[in-house]
């Protein structure tokens, strides 16, 4: 089964989350590109996965399939 994973912001957008499945956040980051590059680590280790990054403002920017 394919697992969804996404990187969005928090409340402020000055904190990055990882969800799997839109479920509560794995992880809280200060860094876009942090949360970014974990996210795919885990993607990629948990393949075929979804990974679905968002900007400050909840739109979807990028999809990535692993």
């Amino acid at each position: 089964m394919r697992k969804e994973y996404a990187v969005t912001p928090n409340v402020d957008a000055d904190g990055w989350f990882i969800t799997v499945e839109n479920v509560a956040p794995t992880a809280l980051y200060t860094s876009k590109d942090a949360a970014i590059e974990k996210a795919k680590q885990v993607a990629k280790d948990n393949s075929p996965s979804k990974l679905v990054i968002y900007d400050q403002f909840n739109n979807v920017e990028e999809e990535h399939s692993f």
